[in-house]
């Protein structure tokens, strides 16, 4: 469970710090944007990942791979519409994770293609680990588990009393989602997902490089 490959650690740091700040960020630019200020006031409209990071959270992410970052506290109760303030605040992260996951790979492409193919191994590590640790963040927290961002839009789309069933799940959350990492789900649900956007971007960017 414990992985302390240096090398992979230093290379994967990068992706790690950019896939949990520009999660936040998102959260939080698209919140300020539908009305709320509470981000702003707590700091959160800022790429600074000291503003955005969780130590604990980042270490877990190195060591078991399950890990957080500081979540962005917003109050629905300032969009101007509410249902869809939450839901469209909820699928700005991912959203956001799988941009940038699209623009390291357009990078890598260039660079590979500028270098002809003699790009360094380390750099090629560097951003194979951007783009990776991007979509696997944002399709976890696409998971509707509380408090999870997939839980949030599942929640705003089902009817009241399910909702609310769901919001109670937030107590049991943690080891809902431990229990789901310890099992063979990841490997067979999320690493599929993950293979196939990876895939559709290639194929995407194959057409330009």
């Amino acid at each position: 469970m414990f992985d302390f490959d240096l090398l992979q650690i230093v290379a994967g740091l990068p992706g790690l710090v950019i896939a949990m700040v520009v999660h936040e960020y998102a959260h939080a630019l698209v919140a300020v944007k539908m009305g709320d200020p509470t981000p702003r006031f707590a700091g959160r409209l800022s790429l600074n990942p000291m503003n955005h990071i969780d130590p604990i959270g980042l270490l877990c992410m190195f060591l078991v791979h399950f890990g957080w970052a500081k979540p962005v506290s917003i109050n629905p109760y300032n969009f101007r519409n509410p249902r869809m303030g939450d839901i469209l605040v909820s699928l700005a992260g991912p959203f956001a994770n799988f941009v940038t996951a699209f623009i390291a790979m357009a990078m890598l492409f260039a660079l590979f293609a500028g270098t002809n193919g003699a790009m360094s191994s380390g750099a090629q590590q560097v951003f194979s680990l951007i783009i990776l640790y991007n979509i696997n963040f944002g399709i976890f927290n696409l998971i509707p588990v509380p408090p999870l961002d997939g839980s949030h839009v599942l929640k705003e789309l089902l009817p009241g009393e399910l909702a609310y069933k769901l919001a109670g799940l937030e107590r049991y959350s943690f080891l809902i989602l431990l229990v789901f990492l310890m099992t063979p789900l990841p490997f067979y649900i999320l690493q599929p997902i993950s293979r196939g956007i990876i895939g559709a971007m290639s194929a995407v960017l194959s057409f330009i490089f």
